[in-house]
């Protein structure tokens, strides 16, 4: 089993910042990939970005050159910057771990709005 806790969501205005964190743990040796989804209402789960199986990282087009992901190995954690932050990046973000089948956080809320 993997645990996964998110934290930094937040009320920010248009054009802000943020920082989200996603700590794991549990059995977290093997673990393939790891990264971040975002859910807005009436919409389906989307990939945001995400360090991949060969351990480069991916973005989605929406997000690339505002959003940035990193990991510190060292403390099983992966973040998220999110720079010039649109109303349209509202969403709960989820952080998701790939060991065997997806494992899931239970999501921070973002919104942007003035």
């Amino acid at each position: 089993q993997v645990q996964l806790v998110e934290s930094g969501g937040g009320l920010v205005q248009p054009g802000g910042s943020l920082r989200l964190s996603c700590a794991a743990s549990g059995t977290i040796f093997s673990i393939n990939a790891m990264g971040w989804y975002r859910q807005a209402p009436g919409n389906q789960r989307e990939l945001v970005a995400t360090f991949t199986t060969m351990g480069s990282t991916m973005y989605a087009d929406s997000v690339k050159g505002r959003f940035t992901i990193s990991r510190d190995n060292a403390k099983n954690s992966v973040y998220l910057q999110l720079n010039s932050l649109k109303p349209e990046d509202t969403a709960v973000y989820y952080c998701y771990a790939l060991r065997g089948h997806m494992y899931w956080g239970q999501g921070t809320q973002v919104t942007v709005s003035s």
